[in-house]
């Protein structure tokens, strides 16, 4: 399973089996294939490592969620690419091992599609942006390699300015 981007254009390969059990309601958690805690671990180990971010909690999510955000002069994306504040991902703790963040629309649809992440349920019900996505946690290191790619996308959209 690999991912890749030629000249701009998003592949993302079929996400193996059925999608995870996740409740319905806030707090919106993914129930069922909860990724091995050493993958979370790894993830939020790459996660931390990216440009220009500072590590805290979530201003949305529970206590055991740790978060992402830019730091504020580097957050130049539209306001859809932001959960709260300058935060744009989070992971959720161990017990659940998903995430949310913010993708844009066109990136929204193909992971959707191709098995990887849903909507949040605010974000269905229209009380949030539709770039804001359950990203299911990795069960193995061929989808962590996929998750980190959309947490890349993420933190790429929060960093640039949309292009006319």
């Amino acid at each position: 399973m690999t991912t890749s981007m030629a000249a701009g254009r998003l592949d993302l390969p079929r996400r193996c089996g059925d999608r995870p059990s996740t409740r319905e309601h806030n707090p919106h958690q993914q129930l069922s294939q909860i990724a091995p805690v050493e993958l979370q671990e790894e993830l939020w180990s790459r996660m931390s490592a990216l440009d220009d971010v500072l590590l805290g909690h979530s201003g949305v999510s529970l206590p055991d969620t740790r978060a992402v955000h830019l730091r504020p002069t580097m957050a130049q994306g539209p306001d859809e690419a932001y959960l709260a504040g300058t935060e744009f991902a989070h992971l959720h703790g161990h017990g659940d091992g998903s995430l949310h963040m913010c993708l844009p629309k066109d990136v929204v649809a193909q992971a959707v599609r191709q098995g990887w992440a849903e909507p949040h349920p605010m974000a269905r019900q229209g009380y949030l942006p539709g770039t804001l996505v359950m990203v299911y946690g990795p069960r193995d290191r061929a989808e962590l390699d996929v998750v980190w790619q959309l947490v890349r996308i993420s933190h790429g959209f929060a960093r640039h300015a949309a292009t006319a």
